[in-house]
């Protein structure tokens, strides 16, 4: 295994001789707090606003950058577990947001499109997301945005490389 990085603040902390976590120097800890923050208040609105959950955005948006592809390739883009894919596939169908084509007797090889109200609702929910980030991203300057976008890159890459 690698040495551990150098770092300015540790993630460990003494108290009454006791090595403890330091919750403001641990990375995942940060990641988890920042991601579940997120979370909660971004699906609030697309459940209240749109029925739909943070999950369909995600596959919305992931249909957008890339139609005409399989749920797998979802699963391996976006990094979610195949049932909550298909639940959410499912449920963005019933609301005949998206359009599908069976190539083969495969299920698996299902393709996957945005319908006409999909790319509809994907903009209204894409205006909605960025200004969410924007709200995230108050106060944060560019250039420390562009080093921790390039981090969180590295950090994804070192725990799930594709």
């Amino acid at each position: 295994m690698d040495e551990p990085p150098e770092r300015i603040a540790a993630p460990t902390r003494d108290r009454d001789g006791t090595r403890i976590l330091d919750i403001d120097h641990y990375a995942p800890f940060l990641l988890n707090a920042v991601s579940n923050a997120w979370s909660r208040n971004t699906s609030a609105i697309y459940r209240r606003d749109f029925g739909l959950s943070l999950v369909d955005w995600r596959i919305i948006a992931m249909l957008n950058i890339e139609p005409g592809i399989t749920a797998s390739r979802i699963c391996d883009v976006i990094r979610l577990d195949k049932a909550a894919v298909s639940r959410s596939l499912k449920h963005l169908s019933e609301k005949e947001l998206l359009r599908t084509q069976q190539p083969s007797n495969d299920p698996r090889k299902r393709l996957w499109w945005l319908s006409e109200a999909g790319l509809k609702t994907h903009d209204t929910l894409l205006a909605v997301a960025l200004s969410c980030e924007e709200g995230l991203l108050s106060g944060v300057a560019a250039g420390d945005l562009d080093i921790f976008l390039k981090v969180m890159r590295q950090m994804l890459h070192n725990i799930d490389p594709k």
